[in-house]
């Protein structure tokens, strides 16, 4: 089980917390790979932690589906099913709808305006081909229409569909394109027109077309 060495940590988290996101973020990214076993000490070495944070961190990872524990054999981390694409999509389609729909009558014109630069920024990775910027620039705009939401069940549930999501991209099942630039500054029109059922429609659909742009690229190959 190679560990990268070379990686930033964050402070002032708990070690469980550390040891969790940092695992995450390599499955996420494919450092490790599915099917591939975890070793508990290798990762608190790796992470100059204990044992006990390492087996915490990835008892929740178990949890949202990220490895898989077998008791008296040992853990590993879960399979990539690209079709899985359509489990992910619609729940997190309706969650980021309803963040919208929440969103609409309390967000700032500030913040719409912080979501224009955003966009702005994802237009110009997307005309580059820089996907994964442009990926991390959608990331962040969705983010902040779910913190406006003020809704910490909304914002949970959400970022561990999202987590799900980013692994699909590493995997090829994310495929992103201009159509969502321009469904971007509709839901931005919706906000300053306080239509929340237009913002609301507008986010799922984002969401959802990339199930058809997923299917529509099978066919071609």
């Amino acid at each position: 089980m190679p560990i990268p060495t070379n990686f930033s940590s964050p402070t002032r988290v708990t070690a469980k917390n550390r040891a969790f996101a940092q695992i995450q973020e390599w499955i996420i990214d494919g450092t490790l790979q599915p099917k591939e076993k975890l070793n508990d000490a290798d990762l608190a070495q790796a992470l100059g932690v204990s044992r006990t944070p390492i087996r915490e961190a990835l008892q929740l990872l178990n949890v949202q589906g990220f490895v898989e524990m077998f008791p008296g054999v040992g853990t590993q981390v879960t399979s990539v099913n690209k079709e899985d694409i359509n489990k992910i999509l619609p729940p997190l389609g309706v969650l980021q709808a309803l963040a919208a729909e929440l969103a609409t009558p309390v967000i700032s014109q500030e913040s719409i305006d912080s979501l224009r630069e955003i966009n702005t920024k994802f237009a110009e990775a997307i005309k580059k081909g820089d996907f994964y910027s442009a990926l991390k620039q959608d990331e962040h705009f969705h983010n902040i229409i779910v913190e406006n939401a003020q809704n910490q069940y909304i914002t949970n549930s959400i970022s561990n569909l999202q987590a799900h999501v980013l692994r699909l991209y590493f995997h090829q099942s994310i495929i992103l394109t201009n159509d969502s630039i321009q469904e971007h500054e509709a839901i931005l029109q919706a906000f300053e027109n306080k239509n929340k059922e237009k913002a609301a429609s507008l986010a799922r659909k984002n969401w959802i077309r990339a199930i058809d742009e997923f299917y529509a690229e099978q066919k071609e190959k």
